[in-house]
């Protein structure tokens, strides 16, 4: 069961994010998924959030951090929406966002990532969403199509902050198709800032026949402030759903929880944004 603090934290990290206060929860969650998921430290080196990235595709809605969908699901462009982590930050300037194929847990891919998205000089509106008016579209969002068999890709959909220094390497000036690339070199030699939010997403055809790295759940009871405790077996979210000892199993996967869906979400480590 959960301790009395930590459902409290839960339940109000959407009020906070509504009120722009502090959504410390949001982030320790985000920051758990991408490391159980091995994106944190296998690709990434490190992942410090400034902001909560969310997803909504018009055949999936919005998802959680790692969710499982079919490449039916997310072939659309979706609305993204980033919310800052900590009251009074606003999210003002120009930014990069990139959606990259890491591939499955323990691929080599040294080789390179697939890019399936990316537009440089992206702004986000007054509620929060992100808008390409005024962007450099390099690549076209090009949803994910992972060939069958080859495991469960995770895809990241990373927005950074873009400095007056920025400058696109040589040979992205666009438009380009879907291909690999190295997209920490790009990173490096653009001289973009921060990663400020990111999110991803599992999509798998067909059955695997691969062999991934085990990955593990993600436990909520670790995730509430300093001044929090925890008792009991806590509630626990993998990158298909979440799993609790006193929840019923959803139709995608996920586990429903007995608390409000709002906090239900936020325990699945859904990052949240202005509605």
């Amino acid at each position: 069961m959960f301790s009395l603090s930590l459902i409290a934290s839960i339940a109000l990290v959407p009020f906070v994010a509504a009120q722009g206060t502090d959504n410390s929860v949001a982030v320790k969650a985000i920051e758990a998924h991408f490391e159980g998921a091995k994106i944190v430290p296998d690709y990434f080196k490190e992942f410090e959030p400034t902001a909560l990235l969310s997803l909504n595709f018009p055949g999936a809605g919005t998802l959680t951090p790692g969710q499982k969908v079919t490449k039916e699901q997310v072939n659309p462009n979706p609305t993204v929406t980033v919310t800052p982590a900590e009251g009074g930050s606003t999210l003002e300037g120009l930014y990069t966002i990139a959606m990259v194929d890491i591939d499955y847990v323990g691929a080599d891919i040294s080789g390179g990532v697939t890019r399936h998205w990316l537009a440089n000089g992206v702004t986000i509106g007054s509620d929060n969403t992100v808008s390409n008016a005024t962007a450099t579209t390099i690549t076209p969002y090009g949803g994910p199509w992972p060939a069958a068999g080859s495991g469960s890709h995770r895809y990241i959909v990373a927005l950074y902050q873009q400095p007056d220094s920025f400058a696109a390497p040589d040979g992205f000036t666009g438009p380009l198709e879907i291909s690999k690339m190295d997209w920490l070199k790009y990173v490096e030699d653009s001289n973009l800032g921060p990663l400020v939010a990111a999110n991803y997403i599992n999509v798998e055809e067909g059955t695997s026949t691969v062999s991934a790295v085990a990955t593990s759940a993600v436990v909520s009871s670790t995730l509430a402030p300093a001044s929090g405790t925890s008792t009991g077996t806590g509630t626990s979210t993998g990158a298909t759903g979440t799993s609790t000892s006193s929840g019923s199993q959803a139709s995608n996967g996920a586990f429903k929880l007995a608390l409000s869906p709002v906090a239900a979400l936020a325990v699945a480590g859904l990052t949240f944004a202005t509605l």
